[in-house]
């Protein structure tokens, strides 16, 4: 061992010590994991919250013309959240998920086929069995740049004698991530929640090396790269807050009706 070393691992452990409670991550507490089959879910991270019923149907829908969506697609290489949110749903029970993205064209594909005759008969593609969307999630991502100080790039320094641990620290490519889910009553168009995540760079770390290449199958780099892992506890955090303030939920009243003029009229 050089004369630098003992130096270098008493300064990382310092550092270590010195960061949240809340920093200290751990992969069935709180990764999104697992899998899901109707109401039963299997593997599911233990801080998920969970509903003994749903409270509706729901479809996750992304605005990708945003700034944030290019910055996580281009810059960080990650594909859509919609994946990852729709796992969580589902395994909470807490809402039936309905497909309104490009799997959608598919099942138009399957009902035009049908209607040109191409179809076995008793393949029953017929109209009337298509399940309404009661609501739709809209998940965004607010980015923080990360600096070239803190406790990460510190770390980040030592990654080569540190392991894991230094250089998922220094490899993150943001500061901070807060996700936002708005959900939306899709009959009246009305915004009747939303709720924010987030995961940062000091309160991710530390649990970074014990998410595993599983867990979430097919969601590529939201199960192998730190900036992946990070955004997919945000929306857990988003997701978790979301479902607690529904079961708390009481309607919005305005005098006279919705969308009727409201209370703050114009003079003539």
């Amino acid at each position: 061992m050089t004369k630098t070393a003992p130096l270098t691992l008493a300064l990382a452990a310092a550092l270590l010590a010195s960061l949240p409670a809340q920093a200290q991550w751990s992969k069935k507490q709180n990764d999104p994991q697992g899998a899901a089959a109707g109401a039963n879910a299997q593997g599911a991270a233990a801080n998920l919250e969970h509903c003994s019923e749903p409270m509706g149907t729901i479809a996750v829908v992304e605005e990708q013309d945003g700034d944030w969506y290019r910055y996580l697609t281009s810059d960080l290489r990650l594909p859509s959240t919609v994946p990852v949110i729709r796992m969580l749903i589902q395994q909470s029970n807490c809402f039936v998920v309905v497909e309104r993205g490009r799997a959608m064209r598919n099942m138009m594909q399957e009902r035009a086929l049908m209607d040109s005759g191409e179809l076995r008969q008793g393949s029953d593609f017929g109209k009337g069995q298509m399940v309404a969307a009661d609501y739709t999630l809209n998940p965004s991502i607010n980015f923080s740049q990360s600096d070239a100080g803190g406790v990460g790039a510190v770390l980040g320094a030592f990654g080569g004698r540190l392991g894991a641990v230094g250089a998922l620290a220094g490899g993150l490519k943001f500061k901070k991530a807060e996700t936002l889910l708005t959900m939306i009553d899709n009959r009246s168009g009305v915004q009747i929640g939303v709720a924010q995540g987030n995961a940062t760079k000091t309160d991710f770390n530390l649990g970074a090396a014990g998410w595993g290449g599983s867990g979430f199958g097919a969601l590529g780099g939201y199960t192998n790269t730190p900036e992946g892992k990070a955004l997919a506890a945000a929306f857990a955090d988003a997701y978790n807050n979301l479902v607690r303030a529904m079961r708390d939920y009481r309607p919005q009243e305005v005098q006279g009706g919705l969308g009727k003029g409201g209370k703050l009229k114009v003079g003539r």
